[in-house]
């Protein structure tokens, strides 16, 4: 409730000092769009060509897990405002084209700020332009390779971060996009149904049976990733605990046990991340993030803000990207 009460204070004053209020800039210079109507055959929005070549310069985070709902756009979209937040340039690919959460994440927080006269700056978006589930043959699958190749280099030379989210689905663009991850944040929800999507697990012992197929598509990536950059072999993989319960329990300790034995096995680790809390559904309609909201005179942040926030500051840190977490947690200054 006291974060419908921001919201409606800030509606009242088209302005309030709780929200970041930086400059709004789609850092078109940096890398420029062509305006020209896109080809039926584009996969993303044309940029104006120039031929790339070599290792991608930008750190490349993908945030990718073949079942839905496990958080993986509000993942993006909390990383890319904390990048943000400490003065990096970003580009995002939202690569789920029937879903397209992070796109419409994205689209909410431009209309809320044009709306109440405030200014932020965003990523430089990429949405995938059309459904790729049916690429089957090879012919499509070169097209988008080339296409999506061509985006990640220009895109990489003038922006430090590269954030992508990926379908909850197994797809060819999906591979592609894992194999160019430096850092991989796998965020699941805390069951043993959830976790499923990594190993299967028996049912008595909780021994590991088999690792499943998302497992065994990341680890082919990385294996691509090696073949294709000789001189960037950085794969860091983090597995998130999503959504979980404030109340410890027997079956959250098995399910934590067992995803430390996966990691062992196939080298991930794992962290807590994100619990259950109505505040991400209410800052998805506004496009906004627990960054964007600040403490005032006649906004306190609750307790379970202040939760959210301190479990999102170890996500940032997580990460590993040699970034100051208080700088990426604190928004900057208005203007």
């Amino acid at each position: 409730m006291a974060l419908l009460d921001f919201f409606s204070r800030f509606r009242r004053n088209k302005g309030s000092s709780n929200l970041d209020r930086r400059a709004y800039v789609h850092h078109v210079n940096d890398a420029p769009v062509d305006d020209t109507p896109p080809d039926i055959n584009d996969l993303f929005p044309s940029l104006k060509h120039e031929e790339v070549s070599g290792a991608p310069k930008a750190i490349i985070i993908v945030v990718g897990n073949e079942k839905g709902g496990s958080g993986k756009s509000t993942t993006c979209m909390h990383i890319i405002t904390g990048l943000l937040n400490a003065g990096k340039k970003v580009a995002s690919f939202d690569l789920d084209a029937r879903q397209g959460s992070l796109t419409r994440y994205i689209e909410n927080r431009k209309t809320f700020f044009e709306k109440y006269q405030a200014r932020l700056v965003l990523s430089t978006h990429m949405p995938v332009l059309f459904d790729t589930m049916t690429s089957d043959n090879q012919q499509m699958r070169a097209h988008i390779r080339t296409n999506f190749e061509h985006h990640i280099q220009k895109l990489a030379k003038n922006h430090d971060f590269i954030v992508i989210d990926t379908p909850g689905t197994d797809n060819y663009l999906s591979r592609l996009g894992h194999s160019y991850a430096d850092i991989l944040v796998t965020p699941v929800n805390d069951s043993f149904i959830d976790l499923d999507v990594l190993a299967h697990v028996d049912s008595e012992s909780l021994e590991i049976k088999e690792t499943s197929h998302y497992t065994a598509m990341v680890l082919e990536q990385k294996e691509a990733k090696k073949r294709r950059y000789l001189s960037n072999d950085r794969f860091d993989w983090l597995v998130m605990r999503n959504r979980l319960g404030q109340m410890r329990s027997r079956n959250q300790e098995a399910v934590g046990e067992v995803l430390q034995k996966i990691g062992r096995d196939v080298g991930f680790t794992v962290f807590n991340g994100l619990s259950e809390r109505v505040v991400y559904r209410e800052l998805f309609l506004n496009g906004l993030t627990l960054l964007d909201i600040r403490e005032s005179e006649d906004f306190n942040l609750s307790s379970s803000h202040s939760a959210a926030r301190a479990e999102l500051a170890n996500l940032l840190e997580r990460l590993n990207v040699g970034i100051d977490v208080e700088q990426m947690m604190k928004p900057s200054q208005m203007q």
